[in-house]
């Protein structure tokens, strides 16, 4: 079979040979040689990116699936596939990404058996873990449904519900668990970013870009795929985003002023400018956007909303991992290559893996002739030629 050369092709394989020659970096020569972490600055984006923001961007796996299957709201049944597979990926390779952060990664499974219930980090690691075996539960119905295996399937569908709840419960552990982890470093964490309510910051957002990324993900399927938008249901997640991205910012605000640091923010720095950045990208912009109705209801305008609260949170993550530590550990943190090759090669290979998946598996329904309505061509550009040429 003749492969077509294309620009996204070759920036894929640019981009897996640098991941690949990083990994020999990191596994023959350690942490040392591949990063650019140390005692004082022990994470970086291994775990600020990959980890952090690769379980929120997952985060659409439970947000979903709980307001089908347990609130019943059975015309968002539509995008449940695409959302639990990228739910699905995503966990797999934070997973993966975990693996080249540990100095030790043979030992991953050491919680399994050494249990410390007292600790945050073990009630991650056991709800990631847990959490991924759900997912991987709930994706397996679309594989035996591909291959026709009734027995099995019946048996995942009759179980699909307690799947759920299971999972929901499991996934709002680990996504506020991951703020409390910052909870211990009240003096090291700067003061826009540390709060008692991290915990909670984190499970709302999580929820936001959760809804984001299956209008963002939507979009490029309907670009790519050739798959027509359900533009009504993209409308109506729109309008769900809008409230929790209000509820969190009424928060954010009012966190500020009990702690006294409104004042702060105005006070030119490197945090505030960063701070800035990720009110304007997270909420700031989108709740303007999304308050207009014109552009609340238009495939584009939904489009560039779910892009801005996906980076906007993303910013907010690598804020709180990494921002927000430099000033105390008087360090200045660049990553290194090697780190950076890694990170975009754990990010390629999920775009591929989508790509392959809607190509070879039943995961959007059959397109309908009427109700549907397709998305503006302009809406995805770069990002959804590449998860085609990847996937194909």
């Amino acid at each position: 079979m003749k492969i077509k050369l294309t620009f996204w092709r070759v920036v894929f394989v640019v981009i897996m040979i640098l991941g690949a020659w990083g990994t020999v970096v990191r596994f023959t020569q350690g942490l040392g040689a591949a990063t650019n972490l140390s005692d004082q600055f022990p994470w970086g984006i291994w775990i600020g990116f990959d980890v952090l923001c690769g379980v929120m961007l997952a985060a659409g796996g439970f947000t979903l699936t709980a307001a089908v299957y347990i609130l019943n709201i059975k015309r968002w049944h539509a995008i449940v596939r695409p959302t639990v597979l990228t739910a699905f990926l995503g966990y797999v390779l934070v997973c993966v990404a975990l693996m080249f952060d540990l100095g030790r990664p043979y030992n991953i499974w050491h919680p399994l058996i050494m249990r410390n219930p007292h600790s945050v980090m073990f009630e991650v690691a056991y709800c990631v873990m847990l959490y991924t075996t759900v997912l991987a539960l709930e994706f397996s119905q679309i594989v035996l449904e591909k291959f026709k295996l009734e027995k099995p399937l019946k048996f995942i569908r009759g179980a699909l519900i307690p799947l759920v709840i299971v999972g929901v419960i499991l996934s709002t552990l680990h996504q506020s668990s991951l703020g409390t982890l910052y909870l211990i470093m009240p003096t090291k964490l700067h003061p826009f970013w540390y709060s008692p309510l991290l915990p909670v910051f984190f499970f709302l957002s999580a929820i936001a870009v959760g809804l984001a990324m299956t209008i963002f993900e939507s979009s490029i399927s309907s670009k790519v795929f050739h798959r027509q938008l359900e533009l009504p249901i993209l409308q109506e997640l729109g309008r769900v985003l809008y409230i929790v991205l209000w509820v969190y910012f009424v928060l954010r605000l009012e966190d500020l002023i009990n702690r006294g640091e409104m004042h702060s923010i105005f006070v030119p720095g490197y945090e505030m400018y960063f701070f800035w950045l990720e009110i304007v990208l997270a909420l700031i912009a989108p709740m303007i956007l999304l308050s207009i109705r014109s552009i609340r209801n238009s495939p584009g305008g939904l489009y560039l909303s779910a892009v801005l609260v996906v980076l906007g949170f993303i910013t907010n993550r690598l804020n709180v991992s990494i921002t927000g530590i430099e000033s105390w550990s008087g360090l200045h943190y660049v990553p290194k290559w090697t780190e950076y090759s890694i990170t975009a090669a754990i990010i390629a290979v999920g775009f591929a893996l989508f790509g392959l998946a809607v190509k070879y598996l039943p995961i959007f329904p059959e397109e309908k002739e009427h109700g549907t309505v397709a998305a503006h061509e302009s809406a995805t550009a770069p990002a959804s030629v590449f998860v085609a040429n990847a996937g194909n």
